[in-house]
C-alpha cells in the first residue's frame, strides 16, 4: 500500500520541531468561545490549562483573545491585554513551549511577538496585510490561512467555489473550492518568504469552516494530500469544528470522535500540525497513525516474542 508524503517539516526561530506530527493545544483568553472547555479568560486558569497541554505533548501553545466567530466587539488594545502578557508569562513560566497568537491585526501581532510568541496563528487569511510583514521582521512564523474572501468574525453564507476553466485536468465540479485553497494558500506562503519568513516557519492552512460550508470543509479533508504537496507545513485545524458537528448532528462538547477520525485521516494523508482542544487523544491518534505509517516504531513489541 503506497504511503502519502508527508507535508514539509516545522521549524519556528530556529528550532526544528522532527519529523513526528505536532499539536498545536488552543488556549482561548476569552469568556465566549464556541467549545465552553476552552474558555480561560482568568491567568491562573489560563496557565495551568498550557502547563497540562505542554505534559500531554503539545509543542505549540496557540493563545486567541478574541472569538473567531459573531460575538462582541473586541478592540485592539482589549486583544492585547488579553494575550500579551499571558504571552510573558509563558515565556517566563514554560520556557520550553512554543507560543503562537492567534490573531489577524498587525498590531496584536507586533506586541506578541515582542513579548516572546514564535508564531502569529492569522486566520483571517491576510486581511491585514500588514501582519505578514509584522512576522518577517520579527523572525517569527505565520499562518497563511483561506476565507474565500470573507471578513473577520463573519460566518459563510451560500458560498460557492465554481471550477474555474484552467482547473487541472481531471478536476471535478466539486473540485473548485480545493483549487481555490490551493492558489491562494501558495500565493500567500510565497509573499510571507518575500517578507522574510523562513518557509519552513510558513504553514498553510486550508481553515475549515471559515468561508466555506460542511460540503466544502469534508472535499478538502479528504483532499489533505493535494494541501500536503504546497510544499509548507500543513496545519489541520479540526477540532469540535461545525462540519464535523453537521456531519454527525452532534453539538461542540460531544465531537471527540468526529474530530479525532477527521485527525487521523488528515494525518495519514500529510497533515504535520494538528491545532486541537483535546490534546492527550489527539497525541495518541497521531502516534497511531505514525506507526502505521511506519514514520515511527512501536512503543513496545512483545506480542508474541515472550
Amino acid at each position: 500500500m503506497s504511503v502519502p508524503p508527508p507535508s514539509a517539516r516545522l521549524a519556528l526561530r530556529g528550532r526544528d520541531l522532527g519529523a513526528a506530527p505536532v499539536v498545536m493545544a488552543i488556549v482561548n483568553r476569552t469568556d465566549d468561545s464556541f467549545y465552553a472547555a476552552a474558555r480561560h479568560l482568568d491567568d491562573t486558569v489560563a496557565l495551568a490549562a498550557a502547563e497540562r497541554a505542554a505534559e500531554d505533548g503539545a509543542a505549540i501553545v496557540d493563545v486567541g483573545g478574541v472569538r473567531a466567530g459573531v460575538g462582541r466587539e473586541i478592540s485592539t488594545d482589549e486583544e492585547i491585554d488579553r494575550v500579551v502578557p499571558f504571552v510573558e508569562l509563558l515565556r517566563r513560566e514554560i520556557p520550553d513551549v512554543l507560543v503562537s497568537v492567534d490573531t489577524w491585526r498587525s498590531e496584536v501581532a507586533h506586541a506578541a511577538a515582542v513579548a516572546g510568541a514564535d508564531l502569529v496563528n492569522d486566520t483571517w487569511a491576510g486581511h491585514d496585510p500588514r501582519l505578514v510583514e509584522v512576522a518577517g521582521r520579527h523572525g517569527v512564523g505565520v499562518v497563511c490561512s483561506h476565507t474565500g474572501g470573507a471578513t473577520p468574525r463573519t460566518d459563510p453564507h451560500r458560498v460557492a467555489y465554481p471550477l474555474p476553466d484552467d482547473a487541472p485536468a481531471g478536476s471535478e465540479l466539486r473540485d473548485g473550492v480545493l483549487v481555490d485553497v490551493v492558489r491562494h494558500l501558495g500565493r500567500a506562503a510565497a509573499r510571507a518568504v518575500e517578507c522574510g519568513v523562513p518557509a519552513a516557519s510558513v504553514l498553510v492552512d486550508p481553515t475549515h469552516d471559515f468561508g466555506k460550508n460542511t460540503w466544502h470543509s469534508l472535499h478538502l479533508l479528504r483532499r489533505t494530500d493535494a494541501l500536503a504537496d504546497l510544499g509548507y507545513p500543513l496545519l489541520m485545524a479540526l477540532s469540535r469544528k461545525d462540519f464535523i458537528g453537521e456531519s454527525l448532528g452532534l453539538d461542540a462538547e460531544d465531537r471527540l470522535e468526529g474530530t479525532l477520525a477527521a485527525t487521523a485521516v488528515a494525518a495519514w494523508m500529510g497533515a504535520r500540525v494538528f491545532r486541537a482542544h483535546d490534546v492527550p487523544a489527539t497525541r495518541r491518534v497521531l502516534d497511531m497513525v505514525a506507526v502505521v505509517r511506519e514514520d515511527s516504531a512501536p512503543a513496545r513489541v512483545l506480542r508474541g516474542l515472550t
